[in-house]
C-alpha cells in the first residue's frame, strides 16, 4: 500500500525545496532592469480535459461549451483573442461524439485539443502498449477529427502532452505509468512539448522548477526531466520540450498572526481564490526563454470536471479575475496579456528560441499550425479560383 502522508510528501518534496532558494536568489540575480516597454505575458491553461464517455460525458461537455463561450466572448486578450483553456483529452476515454464536439469548440476558438493518458494504474503498462496507445489516438484525432498540429500539410502530426496522475515518465515510484522510456516514446510518436508540470508535492515531481528546458539525460531512462539546461536564444528546444509552470510559496495565510507558507502551483481550484496577488505571484515566476525575459510564460492547469472548481476555471469568478488582470495591464502599463493555446505558446518560445522579439502575438502560427486550418486554407483556396461548386 501508498500512503501518501504528510512525512512522504515532505521527502518527496525535498529535492525541489532544497533547489528553491538557489532558483529564487538566481531569478533576483537574474531581473531585468526597470523598464518604460510593458513585459508580455502569455498565459495558458493546461486543462486535464476528462468528460467521460456517452450520455453523461455529453451533458458535462455541453454545460462546459456554454461555459466556454460565454467566457470567451466576454474576455478577450491584448490581441482580441478569446480567453480558452488548452483541452487534454485521455487517449483511454475516447468517445466519437465527444470528439466531435470537442472539434467543434476549437473551432470556435474555445480550446484546442492535445493528448492526455493514465496508464498503469492497476499493474505498470509496458512500453510497447503505451507506444501503440499513443500512436493510434494521435492519428484518431489528426485524421478523423482535424485536431493537433503539423509543420506541413505531409508531416507527422504532432501535440502536446499531460501525463495522467503526474506519472510522467515513470516518475512516480512506479505507479501510474511503469514506462521507463515513455518520454522517448513521446518524442518518436509526435510529442512537440510537455505540459505535466508542476505536480507538488507529489512524488513525481522533480528538482527542476519554474522553467522552460530539455531533458538533461537519456529519453530511455526513468525521469530523465529530472535536470537539464534551461532554454536560451540560439538553442533548439529538444523533443519534448519541458514546459512548466509556476511553482512558489504563497506567504499571505497567517495562523495566530505567523505567515503559515502555502505552496501555489498555478492551479484553478475552489479552494485558492485568484486576485491580484497571486496573479503577480505566478508572473513573478518569471518562466521564460533567456535572452528574452520580456516574455513570460503562465502555464496554468485545471480539472475541467472537478464542477466545484468549474466557477474558478471557466465561469463567473474567471471572468471576473482575468478581467482584472488584464485592466490591471491597461491601467498600470506593466503588462499585456496575451490568451495562447499549448501549440501557440510552444511557437512563441520557438520563435524566441531563434531570436524574434516583439508582439508574441505575430508568432501563434510560426512553427506547428492547426490541422483544422488545413482543410479551412483549401477551402477558401478553392472558393478563390472558383472550384467550390454550390447549388443555388
Amino acid at each position: 500500500m501508498y500512503s501518501d502522508s504528510t512525512i512522504e510528501k515532505l521527502k518527496w518534496s525535498l529535492p525541489w525545496l532544497s533547489r528553491y532558494p538557489f532558483w529564487r536568489f538566481g531569478e533576483f540575480m537574474s531581473r531585468p532592469k526597470s523598464s518604460s516597454q510593458p513585459q508580455d505575458l502569455i498565459i495558458l491553461v493546461a486543462n486535464h480535459f476528462e468528460p467521460g464517455v456517452g450520455q453523461e460525458g455529453m451533458r458535462l461537455l455541453e454545460k462546459w461549451y456554454t461555459l466556454a463561450r460565454e467566457t470567451g466572448e466576454a474576455v478577450r486578450d491584448h490581441d482580441g483573442t478569446k480567453f480558452r483553456h488548452t483541452n487534454f483529452v485521455p487517449a483511454e476515454q475516447y468517445d466519437t461524439d465527444v470528439m466531435d464536439m470537442l472539434a467543434s469548440m476549437q473551432d470556435e476558438g474555445l480550446g484546442e485539443v492535445e493528448v492526455h493518458f493514465h496508464h498503469g494504474v492497476d499493474k505498470p503498462d509496458t512500453a510497447e502498449n503505451t507506444r501503440r496507445v499513443l500512436t493510434d489516438f494521435r492519428d484518431v484525432l489528426a485524421d478523423k477529427h482535424r485536431c493537433l498540429s503539423r509543420e506541413t500539410p505531409e508531416s507527422q502530426p504532432q501535440y502536446a502532452f499531460v501525463h495522467g496522475n503526474w506519472a510522467l515518465a515513470n516518475s512516480a515510484g512506479g505507479r501510474y505509468c511503469g514506462v521507463d522510456s515513455e518520454m522517448q516514446i513521446l518524442a518518436d510518436t509526435g510529442c512537440y512539448a510537455d505540459f505535466t508540470l508542476p505536480s507538488a508535492p507529489d512524488e513525481s515531481q522533480v528538482a527542476k522548477i519554474n522553467a522552460l528546458y530539455r531533458c538533461g539525460n537519456s529519453l530511455t531512462e526513468r525521469r530523465p526531466h529530472r535536470s537539464g539546461p534551461d532554454l536560451a536564444v540560439g538553442d533548439e528546444p529538444g523533443k519534448p520540450m519541458m514546459f512548466t509552470g509556476p511553482l512558489v510559496f504563497d506567504w499571505s495565510r497567517r495562523k495566530k498572526g505567523l505567515p503559515v507558507p502555502r505552496i501555489d502551483d498555478g492551479a484553478l481550484a475552489d479552494n485558492y481564490s485568484s486576485d491580484l496577488r497571486r496573479f503577480y505571484r505566478w508572473r513573478n515566476a518569471r518562466i521564460s526563454v533567456k535572452g528574452r525575459p520580456e516574455w513570460v510564460f503562465i502555464k496554468l492547469y485545471s480539472h475541467a470536471f472537478f464542477e466545484q472548481d468549474q466557477d474558478a476555471m471557466i465561469g463567473g469568478k474567471a471572468r471576473r479575475f482575468f478581467s482584472q488582470v488584464l485592466e490591471n495591464g491597461e491601467r498600470t502599463g506593466e503588462y499585456r496579456v496575451h490568451f495562447a493555446s499549448a501549440r501557440e505558446a510552444y511557437n512563441m518560445v520557438f520563435a524566441a528560441l531563434q531570436g524574434h522579439s516583439g508582439n508574441p502575438h505575430a508568432y501563434r502560427d510560426f512553427r506547428l499550425r492547426p490541422i483544422m486550418q488545413e482543410n479551412s486554407r483549401a477551402k477558401t483556396e478553392w472558393e478563390t479560383e472558383g472550384r467550390l461548386v454550390t447549388s443555388t
